[in-house]
């Protein structure tokens, strides 16, 4: 099995033909955002052909990220289209309130600025998507490739993580849920000693309520 172990941040004449012509061949990686998040996995390109890919943690691979092997082969990445929450609004200012309570629960988003306006686009989670509800913006299901902002997730896990082509990383891994712990801890000792000494009558008693 072939494995590929580096990225290639650019290409020359020669190896963009190649990549056109493995294309044609269904000779890449469709890989959704969940997959791409992790550097060491088993693939199977669109062809069929079963691949590793043994990659450093520099970050969730994109949507046309290039690959290449000891033997200087090159395998392309292609983001899968999948099932994503698209969020809109209104007006800008309520999308960009909602934009901040997901990003406040670390949710990957992924942007889009068409002519039809401004979306986010999440993984899907119903309790999310209800929470955008009731602050008054629209959400409707959606099927396309995601890919969200990178930053605080190129360091690995990605949950980010951006550019919306009309398509969408969804990780989520996100899922954010409130959960409420409720811990209370009461510790009762009582400790009563009665001594009695010749000189002394001495009655102590402690109580520590913690």
């Amino acid at each position: 099995m072939k494995i590929f172990n580096t990225r290639l941040p650019t290409l020359s004449d020669i190896q963009q033909a190649q990549l056109t012509a493995q294309r044609q061949a269904d000779d890449y990686l469709l890989l959704d955002f969940d997959t791409r998040q992790h550097s060491r996995f088993r693939a199977v390109t669109v062809s069929g052909e079963a691949v590793g890919i043994d990659l450093p943690r520099t970050g969730v691979l994109k949507g046309d990220d290039v690959l290449t092997n000891a033997a200087g082969e090159l395998m392309q990445v292609i983001a899968k289209p999948q099932a994503v929450t698209k969020v809109m609004a209104a007006d800008d200012f309520l999308l960009m309130k909602g934009a901040y309570h997901l990003g406040n629960r670390h949710v990957p988003l992924m942007f889009e600025h068409s002519a039809a306006g401004y979306a986010l686009y999440f993984e899907n989670d119903h309790v999310l998507a209800q929470m955008l509800e009731n602050l008054g913006l629209h959400t409707e299901s959606a099927s396309v490739p995601f890919e969200p902002e990178t930053g605080a997730y190129q360091t690995g896990h990605g949950h980010s993580h951006s550019h919306s082509h009309a398509h969408t990383h969804s990780h989520n891994d996100a899922h954010s849920h409130d959960d409420d712990h409720d811990n209370n801890h009461n510790h009762n000792h009582s400790h009563n000693h009665d001594d009695s000494h010749s000189q002394h009558n001495a009655s102590i008693g402690h109580s520590n309520d913690g």
